[in-house]
């Protein structure tokens, strides 16, 4: 065999090791977003969020995991024919408490990160961690102020630092990109 085509085969077999050294199971994933779902409904059972649908993640080679889920920051009755509208006064208390929940939903989603980050020993620690969320909210709901979606975003490093001890939660939360649309 010649130098070339040795060299060839050996540079071919390095990448597929590399490739499948960063591949993430989808099964590693499915326990996450269950950890997640779980979450979203032991937050309070007095007065829960409704998680909409399951939460669901992604491995994107090169780039990271991506998590995704839908919202109502509190569980709240629709119009009914034996409740056709709500007064404003009822609509006000509905976005306060929503208003309320926003920041124990972002505890939540940093939670979740920090989890996923640790859990998915494999990923590289620069690849990406994202956990977005999109809020559900009825038509008759007053939603100023309130976001349509957050989107949490922190390299696995960060969080695996946090994690062990080497990064504080100030410095975690400043690696942590937050959006709200």
């Amino acid at each position: 065999m010649n130098a070339l085509l040795r060299r060839t085969l050996l540079l071919c077999a390095a990448t597929l090791t590399l490739g499948a050294a960063n591949r993430i199971a989808y099964s590693e994933l499915h326990t996450l977003e269950k950890s997640f779902d779980r979450r979203i409904a032991a937050y309070n059972l007095d007065a829960p969020m409704d998680l909409i649908g399951f939460t669901r993640g992604v491995y994107i080679e090169n780039y990271g995991a991506v998590f995704t889920a839908e919202v109502n920051l509190l569980l709240s009755a629709g119009a009914s024919p034996f409740r056709p509208k709500f007064t404003p006064e009822v609509i006000e208390r509905l976005r306060q408490r929503k208003l309320e929940r926003v920041p124990e939903l972002k505890r939540l989603m940093r939670d979740m990160m920090v989890s996923t980050g640790t859990s998915l020993q494999q990923m590289p620690p620069t690849q990406q961690v994202v956990v977005g969320v999109s809020l559900f909210y009825h038509s008759f709901e007053d939603t100023k102020g309130l976001p349509a979606q957050i989107v949490m975003q922190a390299p696995r490093s960060a969080l695996v630092e946090f994690e062990t001890g080497k990064r504080t939660a100030a410095a975690l939360d400043s690696a942590i990109q937050v959006r709200e649309f």
